[in-house]
């Protein structure tokens, strides 16, 4: 009965340094990187004549760090940046945005009235119907793609 009892406090033993050990390293390991997501998204189809456009939709950053978006790009359109509507002593202006932080596990909402790209120089037709390819850059030089449909609203 003496023998069982050792070698069960000397498998208890090694059981816990294995367990010690395996936690050490979960813990020390870096974070995976954990791709944003984009949702909800539609770009205005182009009315006649423009040259430009709108697109909106609600960012998602599902990791644990935050993410800087510093450009987008579409085989689409010849340029499109990010803007901001602001109320300007009770005027509204669009404001280039430089950079956009998405916080870890945060959403950011790009919508009429406020955040939204805009999208310019177009390269064909943009209506109803149309999807267009989104390509997304972060400051850490991480390239997301997104398929956006272009609709009517």
């Amino acid at each position: 009965m003496l023998k069982t009892i050792q070698i069960s406090q000397k498998f208890l033993k090694f059981y816990s340094l294995l367990m010690a050990g395996m936690l050490m390293v979960a813990c020390d390991s870096k974070p995976v990187n954990v791709e944003p997501t984009l949702s909800g998204a539609w770009i205005r189809a182009l009315p006649t004549g423009s040259g430009m456009t709108a697109g909106f939709g609600t960012f998602y950053n599902p990791g644990q760090t935050a993410i800087q978006i510093v450009s987008f790009s579409s085989p689409s359109f010849g340029e499109i940046s990010l803007h901001r509507t602001e109320w300007v002593d009770g005027v509204s202006r669009m404001r280039e945005v430089p950079e956009l932080s998405i916080g870890a596990d945060s959403r950011i909402v790009l919508e009429p009235g406020g955040y939204h790209l805009m999208l310019m120089m177009p390269k064909g037709e943009i209506q109803p119907g149309h999807t267009v390819t989104l390509e997304m850059t972060t400051a850490d030089g991480r390239n997301f793609s997104f398929v956006v449909p272009v609709e009517r609203r």
